[in-house]
């Protein structure tokens, strides 16, 4: 990838802006912020230490929204973070009209660009940056199931003992206390996951994995989580930037799959060069596919609030 941009220089977008340029995932990378002295100079720090890694990527930043022009990729990161005792639906009258701008910012500047939205509430906004930008589902997606599936990688490898190398995991739904862990589909070297632990312990894991944010937020009082969504940022990334037809956990418009048509949802996707490829349908029991639906209901009920703003 030649050029990459992300919108909004938190702790969030600087922890991906690192790995990116570490790994050198694309040869230009942007980091745009409304405060452009802070953008420059994270550039700079990011750049330099991309460099002693011996990465070629050039980082550079600003406040000008022309800094986008012809980017291939576009990060949102901007946005207010969570405080403790807030939902990601508090954030969303906040968040929206910076999304909207960055939005606008984008058709102007980058309209061929594929847009990943990181910004919460991240279901509710990819939605938003989906209506504005009139481009396809293929083009426009969100980051929440990679994030939410390293949580549970590390809670069930904390709880069994195991390598989290063996572990494979799979969230799917909201981003937030609604969300699916499909345990179903969770294994440690192939072996399902419930041929080591008890159902209670399963349980504790699930909600421990839906609480996972709310509980980096409580402890550490000054912020939010950073670099565990930059990892998953990066992830995604590296399987655009290299078109590597990854299947990861993406926050998806859907066009009837799981029985929803028109609302951003996180399920399993195929991430390559063109962006999201493929949204792949699950068969869900009864129990899985009624925990969707009431994920994908608050989802619907964010959005009509969205649009009452």
């Amino acid at each position: 990838m030649k050029k990459l941009s992300i919108v909004g220089v938190g702790i969030v977008g600087e922890a991906a802006a690192q790995i990116i340029a570490r790994e050198e995932f694309c040869r230009e990378l942007v980091l745009v912020d409304v405060q452009g002295e802070l953008a420059k100079g994270k550039a700079l720090d990011v750049w330099q230490a991309a460099v002693e890694s011996g990465s070629d990527t050039r980082v550079y930043g600003g406040s000008n929204a022309e800094l986008l022009q012809d980017s291939e990729l576009v990060v949102i990161t901007a946005g207010v973070p969570r405080k403790p005792g807030q939902s990601r639906q508090d954030v969303l009258s906040i968040n929206l009209p910076i999304l909207d701008g960055i939005m606008g910012d984008i058709n102007r500047h980058a309209p061929a660009a594929t847009v990943l939205v990181v910004s919460n509430p991240v279901d509710v906004l990819t939605y938003r940056a989906w209506s504005l930008s009139g481009l396809g589902r293929t083009r426009v997606f969100g980051q929440a199931g990679v994030l939410d599936t390293a949580r549970m990688k590390c809670f069930i490898a904390e709880e069994t003992g195991f390598s989290a190398r063996d572990i494979s995991a799979l969230v799917l739904g909201g981003h937030g206390d609604s969300m699916v862990p499909l345990m179903r589909y969770c294994t440690v070297g192939s072996v399902p996951l419930s041929h080591f632990l008890s159902s209670e312990q399963i349980e504790r894991i699930v909600q421990r994995t839906r609480q996972g944010g709310g509980e980096i937020l409580g402890l550490k009082k000054v912020g939010s989580a950073c670099d565990a969504p930059g990892v998953a940022i990066a992830q995604m990334v590296d399987a655009i930037a290299n078109g590597r037809n990854r299947i990861l956990p993406t926050v998806a418009i859907l066009e009837g799959e799981y029985g929803r048509t028109g609302i951003a949802m996180g399920v399993p996707c195929v991430l390559s060069d063109e962006g999201l490829v493929r949204v792949i349908e699950l068969p869900l029991d009864t129990q899985e596919q009624a925990m969707f639906d009431h994920s994908a209901d608050q989802v619907v009920r964010d959005i009509a609030e969205m649009n009452a703003l």
